[in-house]
């Protein structure tokens, strides 16, 4: 199956597309964490993109859908994938199309912006491996360390509760007309995401088989 989670930035896409993944045994495909490994390469794309990261901006779309093309084409993907935080923007979804890839389903999570706000002051990213934790939905087994790859966890500067509140407000202004455009194609499927994750897990896949 070709998958996108859609969602504003800490709805939970990103833990729910691990899972998923999984279960349906595709790759997922994190646009933040390709950016956050350019970010700590130094790369020519990784310098481009840090201003506008750090401001909570959106990386400027040449540069992300040439990141995506290339990763679409590895192996892996050849059964199916889950894009979590690709598309963002109108544009995107059209240079998807463009690629002649065939979205199967979009899934969006839903959840209130103050419920946004405080679950991202508790989100830590490994430094090493950019595996995501939660202090109080997903701790790591020892504080501070990720499980996967014994690296430190830290705060990302986009989790700040004032960068948060500006990557919502570019959210519903630009990536929320995603809903109306994949609606429109029959491909839209809303999961309420305030749920357990366990339970959101179980509506997601009940939406994958309609």
């Amino acid at each position: 199956m070709k998958l996108i989670f859609l969602g504003a930035p800490g709805a939970g896409k990103g833990t729910q597309a691990e899972v998923i993944s999984e279960k349906l045994s595709i790759p997922t495909i994190s646009t933040g964490n390709i950016i956050r490994e350019a970010l700590k390469n130094g790369t020519e794309m990784g310098l481009k993109a840090k201003s506008f990261i750090e401001a909570g901006k959106l990386v400027p779309d040449e540069v992300v859908i040439g990141i995506i093309k290339d990763r679409l084409a590895l192996d892996d993907c050849a059964n199916g994938f889950i894009l979590d935080g690709f598309p963002r923007t109108i544009p995107q979804a059209e240079a998807l199309d463009n690629m002649g890839i065939i979205i199967d389903k979009v899934v969006d999570i839903e959840v209130p912006d103050e419920d946004v706000v405080n679950r991202m002051s508790g989100r830590r990213t490994c430094k090493g491996c950019g595996a995501s934790y939660h202090i109080q939905n997903k701790p790591s087994k020892v504080e501070g360390v990720c499980d996967s790859c014994g690296g430190e966890l830290t705060i990302r500067k986009d989790d700040a509760p004032e960068t948060v509140l500006d990557r919502l407000n570019v959210y519903h202004e630009q990536t929320e007309p995603l809903k109306d455009y994949y609606e429109k194609c029959g491909k839209l499927r809303i999961v309420e995401g305030t749920k357990p994750i366990n339970e959101i897990t179980v509506e997601i896949l009940k939406v994958l088989e309609d």
